[in-house]
């Protein structure tokens, strides 16, 4: 597990450590300082630090089901990007959540939900589902896969193809505009939001800007629009004296077909 963290201070590292301490999870923190919201900039950093073939994304503020890493694993296909779906909670019952409520399972189970005050939404459905009737909504939902940082996956080789995330963006979109990217790539969205579930705890946003958003809106409408599959703002940074890599040099590397 590759913990991308923005700026965090030392609380966070000593949590960190305490997990690393349990043996359960080989733990790897990867920080730079505290200079705004930089969560394309982590999140690169994160990328470059990983060593494995295919990439699960959450969020610090979502909590996955039990079953969250075997239910990408078991999805995951060749030219495809997974879209999971993320549960919001109120923010009351985000505050009331137990390790325990989580430990035991019952903090995904609806009627549990419903009775911490949890306001009835369809989209609870989701947590009532498994098996095949899972698979079959996933395969009939209307809705439209969406990279989404709470909750996806990428085989590394498709997100070092299309540079990365955008590090011109801050908070608003980032993560959609990435799946932009990707499918301009040729790679699928594939919608497990009926397998993969997140719980999304309610919070403050600080960090949030109209102005900021204002620009992101523009970076991915200009990627729609342009059927842009690279950004020179990425994991490989591209100046006057440094020019794009060839996209032939990225598809000269064999697509893996298979986890390891």
């Amino acid at each position: 597990m590759i913990i991308a963290d923005d700026g965090s201070g030392p609380a966070t590292a000593e949590v960190i450590e305490r997990f690393r301490q349990r043996g359960r999870l080989m733990l790897r923190h990867v920080w730079h300082e505290d200079r705004g919201f930089r969560k394309c900039e982590i999140l690169n950093k994160a990328i470059v630090a990983s060593n494995c073939d295919y990439l699960i994304f959450s969020d610090g503020d979502c909590v996955p089901r039990r079953d969250f890493v075997a239910q990408h694993k078991s999805h995951a296909r060749p030219g495809y990007f997974l879209a999971g779906s993320c549960q919001r909670l109120s923010l009351p019952v985000s505050q009331a959540i137990t390790e325990n409520d989580i430990v035991s399972g019952r903090a995904f189970d609806g009627l549990w939900l419903h009775r911490q005050r949890q306001p009835f939404s369809s989209k609870q459905v989701r947590l009532f589902l498994s098996g095949w009737i899972a698979e079959l909504l996933n395969h009939i939902t209307t809705t439209k896969g969406a990279f989404s940082g709470g909750n996806s996956s990428v085989w590394r080789i498709d997100i070092e193809s299309v540079n990365g995330f955008d590090e011109q963006m801050e908070h608003g979109g980032l993560d959609a505009e990435l799946g932009y990217r990707l499918i301009n790539h040729g790679i699928r969205p594939l919608q497990i939001r009926y397998s993969a579930i997140c719980l999304h705890l309610e919070h403050s946003r600080g960090y949030v800007r109209t102005d900021v958003q204002q620009v992101n809106l523009r970076i991915r409408t200009e990627t729609v629009q342009q059927q842009r599959d690279w950004t020179p703002h990425g994991i490989r940074k591209v100046t006057h004296d440094s020019p794009p890599l060839s996209r032939v040099a990225w598809w000269r590397i064999r697509r893996p077909h298979a986890l390891r």
